[in-house]
C-alpha cells in the first residue's frame, strides 16, 4: 500500500496505553500518517479488504498532518489538524491576538480527541463545550472516505462525529471559532463549608449577565496539607489569610473563577471583581487571588503536573 507516512510494527508500546492509564493493549501496528489519504486508505483496507479480524482506533497526540492555519477577520477561525494539540492551537492563535472560546482544563490533548467527547471547562456555561464552537470538520468515515461536513453540509455526520466517541469517523481536521484573546486574567479562589450555599452562589454566577468569564468548583478534603496547598501560588487577601486554614467540617467546596482583562483596564476589572465577590457567601478568610497571563492560566494543569514531576 503506497503511503505518505509509514507503518510501525515493532515500536508500538507508546500507542498501547490510553490517556487514563487504565488499559494497555498492544496494537499489531501503528500508522504514522503523512496525509489524510493515508488514514482513508488504511480504513478502506481494513474495512473493505479481505477478512483479517483487524480493527482501527484513532490515537491522538501522535501526528500532525498539516499546519495550524489562523484566519483573522470579522468571523475569525482556525483550521487545525485532528492530531494537533490544543496547547499548540492556543500558542498559534495568540500570535494573532485570538483564541478559541471554550477549552478543557488540560490542553496537551488532541483536537480530534476532545471533539470526539465534548470538551468542557469553566467557560462552558457561557460558550458551550468545545463541540459547540466548531464550524466544519474533515472526517474519515468507516468506509475510508474523507468527507467535509458542517451543520449545513452532511449535517448528520457532523453532529454524529462531534461527541460521538470516535464511533462515526476519525476527525482529521477541524475549523474552530475564535474570539479576541485577553492578555491577563484575575484568578479567584474561595472556600465554602456549606455545599448548598456553594451551589446557590455558583448558579447565581453562571446565570448572571455580569459575571466571571470562567467558573469552576470542586470538593477538597479537609486535611491540612491538601487544604493549604491549593492556595500556595495565590496572594493572601486580608490580615489572617497567611495563617493555615482550619475548618471543622470533613470536606470543603472550592469555587474558582477568573475575569479577563487587559493591563490598561486594570481598575475597571478590579471594581467588577469586587462587586461580584460582595454577592458571594464564602468563608471570608479563604479569599485568594492572583493575576496571571491568559496562557499561563489555561496551561495551569500541565504546568502544575510538570512542577510536581
Amino acid at each position: 500500500m503506497s503511503l505518505d507516512g509509514q507503518f510501525t510494527f515493532h515500536d508500538v508500546h507508546q500507542a498501547a496505553t490510553d490517556f487514563g492509564n487504565r488499559y494497555h493493549l498492544l496494537p499489531s501496528m501503528v500508522l504514522h500518517p503523512g496525509s489524510v489519504s493515508d488514514i482513508a486508505a488504511t480504513v478502506r483496507r481494513v474495512v473493505l479488504g479481505p477478512s483479517s479480524g483487524l480493527t482501527v482506533a484513532a490515537r491522538g497526540e501522535g501526528h500532525s498532518l498539516r499546519g495550524i492555519t489562523v484566519h483573522p477577520g470579522e468571523e475569525s477561525y482556525v483550521d487545525a489538524p485532528g492530531g494537533s494539540l490544543w496547547i499548540d492551537v492556543l500558542k498559534e492563535t495568540l500570535l494573532h491576538g485570538l483564541s478559541p472560546m471554550s477549552w478543557t482544563d488540560y490542553l496537551h490533548l488532541s483536537i480530534g480527541g476532545t471533539l470526539s467527547n465534548a470538551g468542557i471547562s469553566g467557560q462552558a456555561f457561557r460558550h458551550g463545550p468545545q463541540i459547540s464552537n466548531v464550524h466544519q470538520l474533515e472526517v474519515v468515515t468507516g468506509k475510508g472516505e474523507a468527507v467535509l461536513c458542517s451543520s449545513t453540509h452532511n449535517a448528520d455526520l457532523f453532529h454524529a462525529v462531534l461527541g460521538g466517541l470516535g464511533q462515526f469517523g476519525i476527525i482529521t481536521r477541524a475549523r474552530i471559532t475564535l474570539q479576541a484573546a485577553p492578555k491577563m486574567v484575575k484568578w479567584i479562589r474561595v472556600l465554602y463549608s456549606d455545599f448548598a450555599t456553594f451551589v446557590e452562589d455558583q448558579e447565581m454566577l453562571i446565570s448572571a449577565t455580569k459575571t466571571f468569564d470562567y467558573v469552576e468548583g470542586f470538593v477538597i478534603i479537609n486535611r491540612t496539607g491538601l487544604l493549604n496547598n491549593w492556595r500556595s501560588s495565590f496572594w493572601p487577601k486580608g490580615p489572617g489569610a497567611r495563617r493555615p486554614i482550619r475548618i471543622s467540617r470533613k470536606n470543603s467546596v472550592l469555587l474558582g473563577g477568573y475575569q479577563n482583562f487587559d493591563p490598561e483596564n486594570h481598575g475597571v476589572m478590579m471594581q467588577e471583581v469586587d462587586e461580584l465577590l460582595t454577592k458571594l457567601r464564602y468563608i471570608p478568610s479563604t479569599l485568594f487571588e492572583s493575576e496571571v497571563s491568559y496562557l499561563d492560566f489555561l496551561d495551569r494543569v500541565h504546568a502544575s503536573g510538570s512542577s510536581c514531576g
